[in-house]
């Protein structure tokens, strides 16, 4: 049986102005993905391919090891989902959308339903027309998180809640894969909440893969060299991802700080953030 709990290989989805162009990663098992880019790099429209929410052009996408299309009910029976805006009907109270609930998932449970509309203080008896937009998100991770999901899908969800629940969340996320048959999938530009809880980061531009690393292999290799002019035309371009220029000296991404930091000792080497890392590659130039 695979480790991937999720396998996405040349994904293509083309619009016509916009190409999310043969896209490959996976997801394991027991792990936390952070998905990111820029606005319009492809994030939603890569969720949205794989929950089947939109066809793809190309390319072969399987969860649980099998094949999202064929086996479908099946799949979306053991996965959460939460975006940022509501898909529940406004007339529905938190109640009914749980009596709705438990004929759709197989292993609803609506004890933990409960639990989870009293830790987020949701009113079970209010319509949701009447709630706030943050209180929309905590409702869909309740639901989400009633029926013995195994993958969590969850696209800018975190964006409209208050720093205190969006800590509360993170926990839960972290909790949810200590079980090591479990695993989420999270895009959000909210890189620092990707930094506390990712195992993993996959980065998207434009459409294309930049990359999928683990998190602790950008935190202990990438770096940020400043260097003055002269340093800085010496660089060997392999290990230069890119650079910015600023008032009096260079702002340089490198891929190994530590050797940075021996061969250039002139230069002042720091980690790099994700966001960071993320700026260089959108905003950057190549040397």
């Amino acid at each position: 049986m695979s480790e991937n709990i999720l396998e996405v290989k040349g994904l293509t989805k083309d619009y016509g102005d916009f190409v999310l162009d043969k896209l490959t990663f996976t997801v394991p098992k027991g792990v936390i993905m952070g998905l990111i880019g820029e606005n319009g790099a492809g994030k939603s429209t890569t969720i949205n391919c794989i929950l089947n929410e939109i066809s793809k052009t190309d390319g072969n996408i399987e969860i649980f090891g099998k094949d999202y299309l064929s086996e479908e009910i099946e799949i979306k029976d053991k996965i959460g989902v939460v975006f940022d805006e509501n898909h529940f009907p406004d007339i529905f109270t938190p109640n009914e959308i749980g009596t709705y609930m438990s004929g759709i998932y197989s292993k609803w449970e609506r004890n933990t339903y409960v639990n989870y509309l009293s830790k987020f203080e949701l009113p079970a008896d209010k319509r949701v027309k009447d709630f706030s937009k943050g209180m929309k998100v905590k409702l869909a991770f309740a639901v989400a998180l009633s029926h013995k999901a195994e993958l969590l899908i969850l696209d800018e969800a975190t964006s409209v809640l208050d720093p205190i629940i969006r800590d509360d969340i993170l926990d839960i996320l972290i909790d949810f894969v200590q079980d090591e048959n479990h695993s989420v999938l999270v895009s959000s530009h909210i890189i620092s909440d990707l930094e506390k809880v990712a195992d993993y980061i996959t980065f998207i531009h434009k459409g294309k893969l930049v990359f999928t690393h683990s998190k602790d292999e950008l935190v202990d290799n990438y770096g940020v060299m400043s260097c003055g002019a002269m340093v800085f035309d010496n660089l060997d371009k392999s290990e230069i991802i890119a650079y910015r220029k600023e008032d009096y000296q260079y702002k340089v991404l490198v891929k190994d700080r530590h050797i940075a930091e021996k061969k250039y000792p002139k230069a002042i080497v720091v980690p790099a953030a994700i966001e960071e890392i993320m700026l260089f590659y959108v905003k950057g130039e190549m040397k």
